[in-house]
């Protein structure tokens, strides 16, 4: 089955100071740390949203793709999120236990606890998109597209959501981050083919 033949509609890949939408480099930085890389493609999307600059960094590379996808394919407020990753919350759970550690400087931050768990990076999205949505996020040591397809397919079949954005958000420090975001729009879509299409990117990065 061919790619097209999916009616894969959107995607958007990130990963080593490059963001890809369908195919294309949408906006590179490889000189620059994350947080430059975001904020570049921040201003590349002309986007309006200052809450972006709040965030932790694992919600940050999740919010990005999914803005990719969504100036060229908008949200219907009932879009299932779908997500996993290997690392969950680890980024902000460092900076947590960071705050915690010493007893004479004890003093644990609310900014940085609220994003002690890896699925509030799906309330940013939803926040930011209205979605009033079924939501999950799955922890696997790598992405497994077959372990989350028929969950999406079943989403759409049984019209539970009338697409899922689906897929993989994974930071882990400043140089070990990836984010595959793909849009389903109907329950033909081969699990092979979308594990095909993430290992062409992930590969070549």
């Amino acid at each position: 089955m061919s790619l097209k033949e999916t009616s894969i509609p959107k995607f958007c890949y990130i990963s080593n100071g490059k963001i890809w939408s369908n195919g294309a480099v949408w906006y590179a930085d490889e000189t620059v740390p994350f947080k430059q890389l975001m904020k570049g493609a921040y201003k590349q999307g002309d986007v309006n949203y200052p809450k972006f600059f709040k965030m932790d960094r694992l919600s940050k590379l999740a919010f990005m793709a999914s803005e990719v996808i969504s100036q060229e394919a908008p949200f219907h407020e009932e879009t299932a999120l779908v997500f996993a990753n290997r690392a969950s919350s680890l980024d902000s759970d460092r900076k947590h236990q960071h705050s915690i550690q010493h007893q004479e400087a004890y003093y644990p931050s609310p900014a940085v606890f609220v994003y002690t768990l890896p699925n509030i990076c799906l309330g940013e999205i939803s926040i930011r998109h209205q979605l009033f949505s079924e939501n999950s996020f799955f922890i696997f040591d790598s992405f497994k597209a077959e372990a989350v397809q028929p969950y999406c397919n079943h989403l759409i079949a049984t019209k539970k959501a009338p697409a899922v954005l689906c897929g993989w958000v994974d930071f882990d420090s400043e140089t070990e981050y990836e984010a595959f975001l793909y849009l389903i729009t109907n329950n033909t879509i081969s699990a092979q083919a979308i594990q095909q299409l993430y290992k062409k990117h992930h590969d070549s990065t």
